[in-house]
């Protein structure tokens, strides 16, 4: 079962579809870390283009699904209640192995660092237990 679900997760971050990434919450630390899940469907906007005849998920949308996790996290917080996390960096993203239809990619993000408005995460996506993308993000809270 899920701590938080896609209606849950609209209230504490901005997005929506077509650009949430992430289903559900199945693990929250406020303003340290959280685990998110994307069933990744062949009914994804992004695969009409990317590629038709070989539907790879994106890595800058894994990274931004991660991005989301982690900013889940960090405004769950009472404090943060509200605000919006914003992309200030991404370093040492790596890509380990493809993201199809059928994955279900789950997408853990920790906060390491957390000063006023700025922090930082290390976020590491998974399929089946096996790493398929990680880098260290950086957000700028507003």
């Amino acid at each position: 079962m899920s701590l938080m679900n896609i209606t849950e997760i609209m209230d504490v971050i901005p997005h929506r579809y077509p650009f949430l990434l992430i289903d559900t919450i199945e693990e929250i630390e406020d303003g340290k870390r959280a685990v998110g899940k994307k069933c990744v469907s062949g009914n994804e906007l992004f695969f009409q283009g990317h590629f038709p005849s070989n539907p790879v998920m994106p890595g800058v949308l894994i990274i931004e699904a991660l991005a989301q996790v982690g900013a889940v996290a960090m405004l769950s917080m009472p404090e943060m209640k509200g605000k919006t996390a914003y992309f200030a960096g991404i370093d040492n993203a790596k890509f380990r192995k493809k993201v199809v239809p059928g994955d279900v990619l789950m997408l853990e993000t920790e906060i390491v660092k957390l000063k006023g408005p700025m922090g930082i995460g290390k976020a590491v996506a998974t399929v089946d237990g096996v790493k398929v993308a990680e880098a260290n993000l950086t957000f700028a809270i507003g």
